[in-house]
């Protein structure tokens, strides 16, 4: 069986009496994009910059390739670092910057131009060698740093929001071409982001955490329609989160009773207890707006329209639906846009919440 590309086992790093990474245990396969998302502070990029050698951690192992590289030195590690701020060479070339770490390697130089040549290539700026950087847009400058990190064939890609300094169009445009050039080179991915949208767009796996702690691990699906915990469940789509008291579970199906007099059907483990305080995750898309006769559907309830947001394709929605409970909707927006102050009705599948413990702030399971 192969080794992981890199694997974490119990990792700690601690600057003075501060903790900023705890008990961090993650095995990454080979090939893989994978994205450690979380809030300013949380210690994702510590993580990386870990991997990297540019941190020392306090306990624990870090392995690239099944040989353990904490005690190693950067630059005997066979890693590629993109940064959020290029970290060009500004009186280097393009060839330059890009022939650099193989001119560090004693690469031949045939070799070094063929290897810059098809790297341009491959990042669709294929003539560019002599230009300096402050001739290119910033999207072009990302593309040469890529390039530049993966000319030499590392082990692992090390990515720290590297598109967080370009406008939205080229944001989503760079995000097609580093998972395009990822597959393929099949060069192992670990991207840095706490940009939600990014994370699910270009990730085989989502690392969330949260103050030094990993919150959940798995496939951009997996963290978004069954969070594990509260944090998740908010950080991730700004889910609805409402508290309930259990009512009745019979066959999976547990009767949950929500602002004041609203009773939902959802699907509970049988060993919820009626009285128990339950909080259901409802995303924002799966609560669906309708017109306020419309009240056949399961876990429909009249409800008013408060605001009301133009998203192109879709709408945003702030809805009251009583016992001063506002929930959060979105929409695609068919035929009309709900007007604020609008009488309608909402509803959601039995299958399209989760439940939490309240006390863990856990999913039930």
């Amino acid at each position: 069986m192969d080794s992981p590309a890199v694997e974490f086992q119990d990792v700690d790093i601690d600057y003075g009496k501060f903790s900023a990474v705890k008990n961090f245990s993650l095995s990454i396969g080979k090939g893989r994009f994978v994205t450690l998302l979380g809030p300013s502070g949380c210690g994702k990029t510590t993580v990386l910059r870990a991997i990297a050698g540019l941190v020392a951690i306090s306990g624990g192992k870090i392995a690239i390739g099944g040989k353990r590289v904490d005690q190693v030195p950067i630059y005997k590690r066979n890693i590629g670092l993109v940064f959020q701020n290029y970290a060009l060479f500004p009186h280097k070339t393009v060839f330059d910057n890009v022939a650099f770490g193989l001119k560090y390697r004693n690469v031949p130089k045939a070799d070094i131009v063929r290897r810059v040549g098809a790297a341009l290539e491959m990042i669709r700026l294929p003539g560019s060698e002599k230009k300096l950087p402050h001739q290119l847009s910033g999207g072009q400058q990302q593309r040469i740093a890529l390039a530049r990190a993966i000319v030499f064939e590392p082990e692992v890609l090390l990515m720290d929001e590297p598109l967080s300094a370009l406008d939205a169009n080229m944001r989503e445009e760079m995000r097609g071409e580093i998972k395009k050039i990822q597959r393929e080179t099949g060069i192992t991915a670990i991207f840095v982001t706490h940009d939600q949208e990014e994370a699910l767009a270009m990730s085989d796996q989502i690392v969330v955490m949260n103050a030094g702690r990993i919150e959940q691990i798995g496939t951009p699906s997996e963290v978004y329609e069954q969070p594990e915990t509260s944090f998740v469940a908010s950080f991730l789509g700004k889910a609805n989160i409402v508290t309930g008291t259990v009512a009745s579970v019979v066959q999976g199906v547990a009767a949950i009773s929500i602002a004041g007099d609203r009773t939902l059907e959802v699907e509970a483990p049988d060993r919820l207890k009626p009285g128990e305080t339950v909080q259901l995750v409802i995303r924002p898309q799966r609560l669906k707006i309708a017109a306020a006769n419309n009240t056949a559907a399961a876990n429909s309830f009249p409800a008013r329209a408060i605001s009301a947001a133009y998203l192109g394709g879709n709408a945003a929605y702030e809805v009251d639906v009583g016992g001063s409970l506002v929930l959060r909707a979105v929409n695609p927006i068919a035929g009309q846009l709900w007007p604020e102050g609008a009488d309608i009705s909402v509803c959601f599948d039995p299958q399209g919440c989760v439940l939490l413990d309240p006390a863990s702030g856990r999913r039930l399971s």
